[in-house]
């Protein structure tokens, strides 16, 4: 297959808003597709690389300077051979030989092909084809259902695996998946409560109300002596948290798969500042300067036993089990009085606010549903930064005023929804500045504009009506609250959610 056909669908699937068409176009790429091919040409429908993170960026790709070709001829399997040739390169020279490797694959792509890989290895791509319309596609292409490929990809956290499997094996084939301990799997999410009382009655109070912790999002899988930690983005960070390999090992199991968070606490026994959990993640061995803590509150496997399908009861019961000592606390079924006075408990100690689960809900993975809810004395939204102004009188010299976008739901196109420099503090103002040149699209005398990549949490006191921005709606307010090192741009929150905070 030509690097133009992905190329070409790709184009068409940016210029339309119909998910239909988005769908049919990818459906029959794939099926033109080889069987060697469907790995690399699933991962960069979705926005992704094959070979993960090849250490070229913006700065790197700005420096190839070369005239496009005339004639496509680039194969998808020559173009999959120059990314791996590209993950690969290290050491001594390497500098060098990337250069030489990206001036060949510049010099046979045609100009669509340059803009497009522009926009693959730079993560644009990633705000145009959202991943649940891909894997639409593979099941419209394999003839399957949708269901299948779902819960698949769910297991797998690999949807160029499940698009291989779907296209060469169908039913039978996807449903060969299984948890399996040591392979992360996509992480079960939370939609935003509107208040404590209505989501205690939306469960009929058949719910389990538990601490929401300012902390980091981890997986932990053991089997055997064999420990491994991943983050939300399925990360694998084993080496930089030896004491909960430490803890993790120590539990009375055989085989386990927990989810949790995980923080730093002062001396006092309060949450210390996101930003320093995460700095733990960084390193590639603990200084143990900095301990990190576990507060586990579900388990996917014990033992032997998949427990994905099993009520929250259930999988609680095995985490009591397992890992009461570590588990984050909650109350089971409590009355409104108790919840309420749980909530205010919770925010004194120092944390957001509470989480209300549906006792009887599966563990629906990679899904974003109404069986957990997160409930916040203010709203808050993750959002896209995508530019920021100098700033003037003692910001002067520093990027200050953030452009704050949403994602459209149907394209994965930023829509801007406002526009912010409040909560932030003269480090933040700092990091910035260094860090967003490093991010840069465009720029002009007052404004550097940034390609969609890094996410940011908005506190805000709600939303209103506004034709000023694209997405007809304007935030109240609005102040930051953290940055979200931890989220991918497809994590960020939708226009829709933000249109639902209206009053």
């Amino acid at each position: 297959m030509l690097f133009s056909h992905v190329v070409q669908a790709s184009e068409t699937v940016r210029s339309t808003r119909s998910r239909k068409t988005k769908i049919a176009t990818f459906a029959e790429l794939l099926s033109a597709a080889g069987p060697a091919e469907l790995a690399p040409v699933v991962a960069w429908a979705s926005g992704e690389l094959r070979q993960g993170r090849i250490g070229t960026g913006w700065r790197t790709l700005t420096t190839v300077d070369t005239t496009p070709a005339l004639v496509a001829t680039l194969t998808v399997s020559a173009v999959d051979a120059a990314l791996t040739d590209l993950a690969e390169t290290s050491g001594a020279g390497s500098a060098a030989r990337r250069k030489a490797l990206l001036g060949a694959l510049w010099t046979a792509a045609t100009a669509d092909e340059q803009a497009f890989l522009v926009r693959l290895l730079t993560g644009e791509l990633r705000q145009g084809a959202l991943t649940a319309i891909v894997a639409e596609a593979v099941a419209a292409a394999a003839d399957v259902p949708v269901e299948l490929v779902r819960r698949a990809y769910m297991l797998s956290g690999r949807l160029p695996v499940t698009a291989v499997a779907a296209l060469t094996g169908g039913v039978a084939a996807l449903a060969e998946f299984r948890l399996e301990v040591g392979r992360p799997i996509q992480p079960m999410l939370a939609s935003p409560g509107a208040t404590l009382d209505g989501a205690m009655t939306e469960f009929d109070g058949d719910v389990s109300v538990e601490i929401k912790m300012d902390g980091a999002r981890i997986q932990v899988h053991r089997d055997g002596s064999r420990v491994w930690v991943f983050t939300r983005t399925l990360r694998d960070i084993t080496a930089s948290v030896p004491e909960l390999v430490e803890l993790v090992a120590g539990l009375d199991c055989t085989s386990v798969v927990l989810d949790g968070e995980t923080l730093a606490l002062t001396d006092a026994g309060r949450p210390r500042p996101f930003q320093e959990t995460m700095s733990r993640f960084a390193e590639v061995t603990s200084t143990r300067e900095l301990l990190l803590h576990p507060y586990f509150f579900d388990c996917l496997h014990l033992d032997g036993a998949d427990l994905l399908d099993a009520p929250l009861s259930e999988r609680r019961a095995a985490l009591t089990k397992v890992a009461a000592a570590h588990s984050i606390p909650a109350l089971i079924r409590p009355d409104e009085e108790a919840a309420a006075e749980y909530f205010d408990g919770a925010l004194a100690a120092g944390h957001e606010g509470v989480m209300i689960k549906s006792l009887s809900a599966p563990y629906a993975a990679g899904r974003r549903g109404r069986a957990w809810q997160k409930i916040k004395p203010t709203h808050t939204l993750d959002l896209l930064v995508l530019g920021a102004e100098w700033g003037y009188g003692r910001r002067t010299g520093y990027l200050s005023n953030l452009h704050l976008g949403a994602r459209d739901p149907e394209t994965g196109e930023p829509v801007m929804v406002g526009k912010t420099f409040k909560g932030l503090t003269d480090a933040l103002l700092q990091w910035q500045t260094d860090e967003f040149p490093r991010h840069e699209r465009d720029r002009d005398q007052h404004t550097v504009y940034l390609w969609p990549e890094l996410v940011v949490e908005i506190a805000l006191d709600g939303v209103q009506v506004s034709p000023r921005y694209p997405g007809g709606v304007a935030l109240r307010f609005a102040r930051v609250v953290r940055y979200r090192p931890d989220k991918d741009p497809t994590d960020a929150d939708t226009i829709d959610t933000v249109r639902a905070l209206l009053p």
